[in-house]
Protein backbone atom coordinates (compact mmCIF):
# COMPACT_ATOMS: atom_id res chain seq x y z
CA UNK A 1 0.00 0.00 0.00
CA UNK A 2 3.09 2.24 0.02
CA UNK A 3 5.72 2.95 -2.07
CA UNK A 4 8.21 5.52 -1.97
CA UNK A 5 8.06 6.74 -6.04
CA UNK A 6 4.10 6.99 -6.04
CA UNK A 7 1.71 9.02 -3.45
CA UNK A 8 -0.92 6.60 -2.34
CA UNK A 9 -2.32 5.76 1.54
CA UNK A 10 -1.15 8.42 3.58
CA UNK A 11 -1.50 7.15 7.06
CA UNK A 12 -0.51 10.12 8.91
CA UNK A 13 -3.22 12.33 6.64
CA UNK A 14 -6.07 9.60 7.33
CA UNK A 15 -5.57 10.51 11.08
CA UNK A 16 -5.59 14.01 11.10
CA UNK A 17 -8.64 13.86 9.21
CA UNK A 18 -10.59 11.35 11.23
CA UNK A 19 -10.00 13.33 14.41
CA UNK A 20 -10.46 16.55 12.82
CA UNK A 21 -14.03 15.49 11.53
CA UNK A 22 -14.77 13.91 15.02
CA UNK A 23 -13.84 17.44 16.03
CA UNK A 24 -16.41 19.02 14.02
CA UNK A 25 -19.12 17.03 14.65
CA UNK A 26 -18.71 16.96 18.47
CA UNK A 27 -18.58 21.17 18.48
CA UNK A 28 -21.69 21.00 15.86
CA UNK A 29 -23.33 18.72 18.73
CA UNK A 30 -24.36 19.98 22.80
CA UNK A 31 -21.80 17.26 24.00
CA UNK A 32 -18.92 18.33 25.88
CA UNK A 33 -16.73 15.42 25.05
CA UNK A 34 -17.75 11.85 23.67
CA UNK A 35 -16.53 8.37 25.78
CA UNK A 36 -16.57 5.28 22.63
CA UNK A 37 -16.41 1.81 23.75
CA UNK A 38 -17.19 1.25 19.89
CA UNK A 39 -13.67 0.06 18.75
CA UNK A 40 -14.99 1.44 15.16
CA UNK A 41 -14.72 5.28 16.98
CA UNK A 42 -12.08 4.41 19.22
CA UNK A 43 -9.50 3.94 15.71
CA UNK A 44 -11.50 6.59 14.26
CA UNK A 45 -10.46 9.13 16.62
CA UNK A 46 -7.06 7.51 18.01
CA UNK A 47 -5.71 5.13 14.75
CA UNK A 48 -5.00 2.46 17.47
CA UNK A 49 -6.85 -1.38 17.09
CA UNK A 50 -5.43 -4.33 18.65
CA UNK A 51 -7.04 -7.26 17.64
CA UNK A 52 -11.00 -8.16 17.10
CA UNK A 53 -10.71 -10.33 19.97
CA UNK A 54 -11.79 -6.73 21.67
CA UNK A 55 -14.80 -5.78 19.45
CA UNK A 56 -17.38 -7.29 22.12
CA UNK A 57 -14.93 -7.20 25.11
CA UNK A 58 -15.53 -3.51 26.11
CA UNK A 59 -12.36 -3.76 27.51
CA UNK A 60 -10.88 -0.37 25.80
CA UNK A 61 -12.45 3.39 25.88
CA UNK A 62 -10.96 6.98 25.00
CA UNK A 63 -12.23 10.20 25.24
CA UNK A 64 -12.32 12.96 22.96
CA UNK A 65 -13.12 16.73 24.92
CA UNK A 66 -13.90 19.94 23.23
CA UNK A 67 -10.55 21.38 22.83
CA UNK A 68 -8.49 18.79 24.47
CA UNK A 69 -5.96 15.61 22.79
CA UNK A 70 -7.81 12.04 22.92
CA UNK A 71 -7.50 9.85 26.13
CA UNK A 72 -7.19 6.34 25.30
CA UNK A 73 -7.56 3.77 28.02
CA UNK A 74 -6.19 0.25 26.10
CA UNK A 75 -5.87 -3.53 27.24
CA UNK A 76 -2.93 -3.48 29.60
CA UNK A 77 0.23 -3.78 28.43
CA UNK A 78 -1.42 -2.42 24.69
CA UNK A 79 -0.77 1.17 26.32
CA UNK A 80 2.51 0.56 26.51
CA UNK A 81 2.64 -0.61 23.09
CA UNK A 82 1.13 2.68 22.04
CA UNK A 83 3.71 4.65 23.52
CA UNK A 84 6.14 3.51 21.77
CA UNK A 85 4.48 2.86 18.33
CA UNK A 86 1.68 5.62 18.35
CA UNK A 87 3.66 9.04 18.38
CA UNK A 88 0.69 10.69 17.35
CA UNK A 89 -0.64 10.47 20.53
CA UNK A 90 0.59 11.90 23.51
CA UNK A 91 2.45 9.30 25.70
CA UNK A 92 0.92 10.36 29.12
CA UNK A 93 -2.38 9.95 27.37
CA UNK A 94 -2.29 5.99 26.82
CA UNK A 95 -3.38 4.66 29.79
CA UNK A 96 -4.14 0.84 30.91
CA UNK A 97 -8.14 0.42 31.12
CA UNK A 98 -9.93 -0.38 34.24
CA UNK A 99 -12.41 -2.91 32.40
CA UNK A 100 -15.13 -4.98 34.48
CA UNK A 101 -14.72 -7.42 31.67
CA UNK A 102 -18.08 -6.67 30.51
CA UNK A 103 -19.39 -6.97 34.10
CA UNK A 104 -17.58 -10.21 34.48
CA UNK A 105 -15.85 -8.37 37.30
CA UNK A 106 -18.60 -7.93 39.55
CA UNK A 107 -19.78 -4.33 40.59
CA UNK A 108 -18.41 -5.04 44.48
CA UNK A 109 -14.96 -4.56 42.95
CA UNK A 110 -15.14 -1.28 42.61
CA UNK A 111 -13.41 -0.94 38.99
CA UNK A 112 -16.50 0.39 37.37
CA UNK A 113 -16.39 3.44 40.09
CA UNK A 114 -12.31 4.03 39.54
CA UNK A 115 -13.01 3.68 35.35
CA UNK A 116 -15.40 6.60 35.92
CA UNK A 117 -13.20 8.77 38.41
CA UNK A 118 -10.16 8.70 35.68
CA UNK A 119 -12.90 9.55 33.23
CA UNK A 120 -14.51 12.56 35.04
CA UNK A 121 -11.07 14.04 35.74
CA UNK A 122 -10.25 13.99 32.29
CA UNK A 123 -13.78 15.63 31.76
CA UNK A 124 -12.40 18.45 34.28
CA UNK A 125 -9.18 19.22 32.84
CA UNK A 126 -10.58 19.96 29.70
CA UNK A 127 -13.39 22.33 31.59
CA UNK A 128 -16.05 20.18 30.29
CA UNK A 129 -17.78 18.68 33.16
CA UNK A 130 -20.81 19.95 33.30
CA UNK A 131 -21.74 19.50 30.16
CA UNK A 132 -23.32 16.63 28.39
CA UNK A 133 -21.39 13.46 27.38
CA UNK A 134 -22.12 10.97 24.64
CA UNK A 135 -21.26 7.66 24.77
CA UNK A 136 -21.90 4.62 21.78
CA UNK A 137 -22.25 1.23 23.45
CA UNK A 138 -21.65 0.51 27.48
CA UNK A 139 -21.85 -1.77 30.09
CA UNK A 140 -24.72 -1.44 32.28
CA UNK A 141 -22.00 -1.33 35.82
CA UNK A 142 -20.16 1.44 33.71
CA UNK A 143 -23.03 3.35 32.77
CA UNK A 144 -24.62 2.89 36.55
CA UNK A 145 -20.87 4.10 37.49
CA UNK A 146 -21.32 7.51 34.96
CA UNK A 147 -24.76 8.24 36.13
CA UNK A 148 -23.78 8.07 40.10
CA UNK A 149 -20.71 9.91 39.25
CA UNK A 150 -23.51 12.94 38.14
CA UNK A 151 -22.76 12.97 34.66
CA UNK A 152 -25.29 14.02 31.73
CA UNK A 153 -24.92 11.18 29.49
CA UNK A 154 -26.90 11.17 26.39
CA UNK A 155 -26.31 9.61 22.55
CA UNK A 156 -23.01 9.78 21.23
CA UNK A 157 -22.71 7.10 18.52
CA UNK A 158 -24.87 9.97 16.51
CA UNK A 159 -21.73 12.45 16.59
CA UNK A 160 -19.78 10.00 15.58
CA UNK A 161 -21.34 8.41 12.91
CA UNK A 162 -22.16 12.48 11.71
CA UNK A 163 -18.34 12.59 11.43
CA UNK A 164 -17.59 9.36 9.60
CA UNK A 165 -20.15 9.99 7.25
CA UNK A 166 -18.01 11.93 4.70
CA UNK A 167 -14.91 9.48 3.21
CA UNK A 168 -11.59 11.31 2.38
CA UNK A 169 -9.68 10.19 -0.55
CA UNK A 170 -7.08 7.53 1.77
CA UNK A 171 -10.04 5.97 3.12
CA UNK A 172 -11.62 5.33 -0.51
CA UNK A 173 -8.22 3.68 -1.10
CA UNK A 174 -8.24 1.87 1.61
CA UNK A 175 -12.30 0.68 0.97
CA UNK A 176 -11.43 -0.20 -2.82
CA UNK A 177 -8.33 -2.11 -1.79
CA UNK A 178 -10.35 -4.07 0.40
CA UNK A 179 -12.90 -4.76 -2.38
CA UNK A 180 -10.34 -6.09 -4.79
CA UNK A 181 -9.20 -8.10 -2.24
CA UNK A 182 -12.72 -10.04 -2.53
CA UNK A 183 -12.27 -9.20 -6.25
CA UNK A 184 -9.81 -11.79 -6.23
CA UNK A 185 -11.25 -14.20 -3.67
CA UNK A 186 -14.69 -14.69 -5.95
CA UNK A 187 -12.16 -15.41 -8.39
CA UNK A 188 -11.30 -18.53 -6.98
CA UNK A 189 -15.03 -19.36 -5.60
CA UNK A 190 -15.64 -19.76 -9.17
CA UNK A 191 -13.02 -22.09 -9.66
CA UNK A 192 -14.04 -24.03 -6.81
CA UNK A 193 -17.72 -23.95 -6.82
CA UNK A 194 -18.92 -27.23 -8.52
CA UNK A 195 -21.04 -29.79 -7.52
CA UNK A 196 -19.81 -31.93 -3.99
CA UNK A 197 -18.59 -28.74 -2.64
CA UNK A 198 -20.10 -27.59 0.77
CA UNK A 199 -21.23 -24.39 1.45
CA UNK A 200 -18.37 -24.43 4.61
CA UNK A 201 -15.35 -25.42 2.13
CA UNK A 202 -16.35 -21.77 0.33
CA UNK A 203 -16.39 -19.80 3.17
CA UNK A 204 -12.97 -21.64 4.29
CA UNK A 205 -11.54 -20.72 0.93
CA UNK A 206 -12.25 -17.16 1.22
CA UNK A 207 -11.28 -17.09 4.79
CA UNK A 208 -7.98 -18.40 3.98
CA UNK A 209 -7.73 -16.29 0.57
CA UNK A 210 -8.56 -12.72 2.45
CA UNK A 211 -5.91 -13.52 5.02
CA UNK A 212 -3.05 -14.78 2.88
CA UNK A 213 -3.79 -10.99 1.35
CA UNK A 214 -3.92 -9.22 4.52
CA UNK A 215 -7.42 -9.03 6.11
CA UNK A 216 -7.17 -7.75 9.58
CA UNK A 217 -10.93 -9.39 9.95
CA UNK A 218 -13.14 -11.53 7.80
CA UNK A 219 -16.02 -10.55 9.49
CA UNK A 220 -18.32 -13.10 7.97
CA UNK A 221 -18.82 -15.19 4.85
CA UNK A 222 -22.21 -15.98 4.11
CA UNK A 223 -22.86 -18.84 1.85
CA UNK A 224 -26.35 -19.78 0.43
CA UNK A 225 -27.54 -22.67 -1.80
CA UNK A 226 -30.20 -24.69 -3.43
CA UNK A 227 -33.75 -24.64 -1.13
CA UNK A 228 -31.55 -22.32 1.56
CA UNK A 229 -31.75 -19.05 -0.76
CA UNK A 230 -35.81 -18.99 -0.02
CA UNK A 231 -36.08 -17.10 2.59
CA UNK A 232 -32.46 -15.80 2.86
CA UNK A 233 -30.93 -17.22 5.84
CA UNK A 234 -28.28 -14.70 6.11
CA UNK A 235 -25.53 -17.68 7.18
CA UNK A 236 -23.97 -20.76 6.00
CA UNK A 237 -24.47 -24.44 6.52
CA UNK A 238 -22.63 -27.19 5.48
CA UNK A 239 -25.12 -28.10 2.97
CA UNK A 240 -23.43 -29.62 -0.51
CA UNK A 241 -24.15 -28.09 -3.62
CA UNK A 242 -25.86 -30.08 -6.45
CA UNK A 243 -25.68 -29.19 -10.62
CA UNK A 244 -28.01 -26.64 -11.55
CA UNK A 245 -28.18 -25.07 -7.91
CA UNK A 246 -28.01 -21.17 -7.17
CA UNK A 247 -25.73 -19.74 -5.05
CA UNK A 248 -24.83 -16.84 -3.44
CA UNK A 249 -22.42 -15.36 -0.88
CA UNK A 250 -21.61 -12.03 0.73
CA UNK A 251 -17.87 -11.43 1.88
CA UNK A 252 -17.52 -9.21 4.57
CA UNK A 253 -13.98 -8.16 5.61
CA UNK A 254 -11.71 -5.26 6.70
CA UNK A 255 -8.56 -4.14 5.28
CA UNK A 256 -6.71 -1.47 7.78
CA UNK A 257 -9.92 -1.40 8.98
CA UNK A 258 -12.22 -0.62 6.16
CA UNK A 259 -14.93 -3.27 5.14
CA UNK A 260 -16.52 -4.57 2.75
CA UNK A 261 -20.48 -5.99 2.05
CA UNK A 262 -20.14 -7.37 -1.57
CA UNK A 263 -22.14 -10.19 -2.42
CA UNK A 264 -22.05 -12.29 -6.05
CA UNK A 265 -24.72 -14.94 -7.08
CA UNK A 266 -23.87 -18.24 -9.28
CA UNK A 267 -25.44 -21.22 -10.55
CA UNK A 268 -23.43 -24.16 -10.53
CA UNK A 269 -22.61 -26.36 -13.89
CA UNK A 270 -25.60 -24.38 -15.64
CA UNK A 271 -29.04 -21.92 -14.88
CA UNK A 272 -32.28 -22.40 -15.60
CA UNK A 273 -34.94 -20.14 -17.34
CA UNK A 274 -35.95 -19.15 -13.65
CA UNK A 275 -32.65 -18.15 -12.48
CA UNK A 276 -32.22 -16.40 -15.10
CA UNK A 277 -35.45 -14.34 -14.77
CA UNK A 278 -34.85 -13.92 -10.94
CA UNK A 279 -31.34 -12.29 -11.81
CA UNK A 280 -32.27 -10.14 -14.41
CA UNK A 281 -34.70 -8.49 -12.39
CA UNK A 282 -32.50 -8.52 -9.71
CA UNK A 283 -30.07 -6.51 -11.76
CA UNK A 284 -32.64 -4.24 -13.37
CA UNK A 285 -33.58 -3.34 -9.78
CA UNK A 286 -29.43 -2.39 -8.90
CA UNK A 287 -28.82 -0.36 -11.54
CA UNK A 288 -31.64 1.29 -11.43
CA UNK A 289 -30.76 2.52 -8.29
CA UNK A 290 -27.49 3.00 -8.93
CA UNK A 291 -28.38 5.47 -11.70
CA UNK A 292 -30.17 7.40 -9.08
CA UNK A 293 -26.75 7.66 -7.05
CA UNK A 294 -25.51 11.19 -7.06
CA UNK A 295 -25.36 14.28 -4.30
CA UNK A 296 -28.77 16.14 -3.62
CA UNK A 297 -31.07 12.96 -4.15
CA UNK A 298 -32.82 11.93 -1.25
CA UNK A 299 -32.55 8.21 -0.21
CA UNK A 300 -36.06 7.81 -0.45
CA UNK A 301 -35.88 7.97 -4.04
CA UNK A 302 -33.90 4.68 -3.94
CA UNK A 303 -36.31 2.96 -1.78
CA UNK A 304 -39.16 3.87 -3.51
CA UNK A 305 -37.64 2.04 -6.50
CA UNK A 306 -37.47 -1.36 -4.93
CA UNK A 307 -39.96 -4.20 -4.62
CA UNK A 308 -42.18 -4.19 -1.41
CA UNK A 309 -41.63 -6.80 0.46
CA UNK A 310 -44.78 -8.62 -0.73
CA UNK A 311 -43.65 -8.54 -4.17
CA UNK A 312 -40.41 -10.68 -2.73
CA UNK A 313 -42.98 -13.12 -1.16
CA UNK A 314 -42.49 -12.05 2.82
CA UNK A 315 -44.87 -9.83 4.97
CA UNK A 316 -43.53 -6.93 5.96
CA UNK A 317 -41.10 -4.43 5.12
CA UNK A 318 -39.22 -5.77 8.95
CA UNK A 319 -38.86 -8.83 7.43
CA UNK A 320 -37.99 -8.02 4.35
CA UNK A 321 -34.94 -5.84 5.52
CA UNK A 322 -31.89 -5.79 4.44
CA UNK A 323 -33.02 -7.32 1.40
CA UNK A 324 -33.39 -4.67 -1.07
CA UNK A 325 -30.93 -2.55 1.07
CA UNK A 326 -28.34 0.17 1.51
CA UNK A 327 -26.14 1.11 3.85
CA UNK A 328 -22.54 3.25 4.49
CA UNK A 329 -19.68 1.50 4.53
CA UNK A 330 -16.43 2.56 6.13
CA UNK A 331 -14.57 1.52 9.45
CA UNK A 332 -18.23 -0.61 9.81
CA UNK A 333 -20.29 -2.39 8.03
CA UNK A 334 -23.34 -0.33 8.37
CA UNK A 335 -22.91 3.66 8.48
CA UNK A 336 -24.92 6.03 6.85
CA UNK A 337 -26.76 5.88 5.16
CA UNK A 338 -29.25 3.41 5.84
CA UNK A 339 -31.52 2.79 2.75
CA UNK A 340 -35.06 1.13 2.50
CA UNK A 341 -38.24 0.94 2.76
CA UNK A 342 -38.80 0.78 6.40
CA UNK A 343 -36.53 3.63 7.63
CA UNK A 344 -36.53 5.86 4.14
CA UNK A 345 -39.79 6.95 2.91
CA UNK A 346 -40.59 8.67 6.40
CA UNK A 347 -37.29 9.49 6.90
CA UNK A 348 -35.36 9.71 4.24
CA UNK A 349 -31.70 11.32 3.86
CA UNK A 350 -29.89 13.62 1.60
CA UNK A 351 -27.02 11.66 -0.53
CA UNK A 352 -23.39 13.88 -0.29
CA UNK A 353 -20.42 13.63 -2.34
CA UNK A 354 -17.69 11.49 -0.55
CA UNK A 355 -20.24 8.86 1.01
CA UNK A 356 -19.57 5.31 0.42
CA UNK A 357 -22.31 2.58 0.71
CA UNK A 358 -23.34 -0.63 -1.01
CA UNK A 359 -26.39 -1.16 -2.77
CA UNK A 360 -27.94 -4.84 -2.26
CA UNK A 361 -30.96 -6.71 -4.01
CA UNK A 362 -32.86 -9.81 -3.76
CA UNK A 363 -35.41 -11.84 -6.19
CA UNK A 364 -36.60 -15.16 -5.57
CA UNK A 365 -37.53 -16.97 -8.33
CA UNK A 366 -40.69 -18.64 -9.76
CA UNK A 367 -39.18 -22.25 -8.75
CA UNK A 368 -39.85 -21.77 -5.42
CA UNK A 369 -36.28 -22.01 -4.02
CA UNK A 370 -33.73 -20.38 -6.44
CA UNK A 371 -33.02 -16.80 -5.55
CA UNK A 372 -30.75 -14.42 -7.10
CA UNK A 373 -28.51 -11.56 -5.00
CA UNK A 374 -26.64 -9.13 -5.92
CA UNK A 375 -24.64 -6.30 -4.00
CA UNK A 376 -22.34 -3.26 -5.27
CA UNK A 377 -20.55 -0.95 -3.39
CA UNK A 378 -20.99 2.65 -4.68
CA UNK A 379 -18.54 5.63 -4.06
CA UNK A 380 -20.49 8.70 -4.52
CA UNK A 381 -18.78 11.71 -6.62
CA UNK A 382 -19.81 15.03 -8.10
CA UNK A 383 -19.33 13.12 -11.65
CA UNK A 384 -21.82 10.19 -10.59
CA UNK A 385 -21.42 6.61 -8.98
CA UNK A 386 -18.07 4.46 -8.95
CA UNK A 387 -18.33 1.39 -8.64
CA UNK A 388 -15.69 -0.47 -6.24
CA UNK A 389 -16.77 -4.18 -6.61
CA UNK A 390 -15.70 -5.03 -10.06
CA UNK A 391 -16.23 -9.06 -10.13
CA UNK A 392 -18.40 -9.54 -12.88
CA UNK A 393 -22.51 -9.24 -12.00
CA UNK A 394 -24.54 -7.82 -15.21
CA UNK A 395 -25.34 -11.16 -15.89
CA UNK A 396 -25.89 -14.82 -14.04
CA UNK A 397 -22.46 -16.13 -13.54
CA UNK A 398 -22.37 -19.36 -14.16
CA UNK A 399 -19.07 -21.37 -12.74
CA UNK A 400 -17.58 -25.03 -14.36
CA UNK A 401 -20.59 -24.82 -16.89
CA UNK A 402 -21.54 -28.50 -18.77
Amino acid sequence: MAVDFEARVDFRRLHDYRLRRAREALERSELGAVLCFDCNNIRYITSTAIGEWTRDKLTRYCVLARGAEPVLWDFGSAAVHHRLYSPWLDPANSRPAVSTMRGAVGPDAGLADEAVAEIADVLRQAGVQDMPVGIDLIDAPTIFALQNAGIDVRDGQQVMLDARQIKSADEIMLLSRAAAMVDGAYQLVTEALKPGVRENEIVALVNDTLYRMGSDDVESVNAVSGERCVPHPHNFSDRMIRPGEQAFFDVMHAFNGYRTCYYRCFSVGYSTPAQRDAYARARDWMDAAIALVKPGVATDEIARGWPTAQDIGLQSEREAFGLEFGHGLGLALHERPIISRLNSLQHPMEIEAGMVFALETYCPATDGYSAARIEEEIVVTDEGPQILTLFPAQELFVTNPY
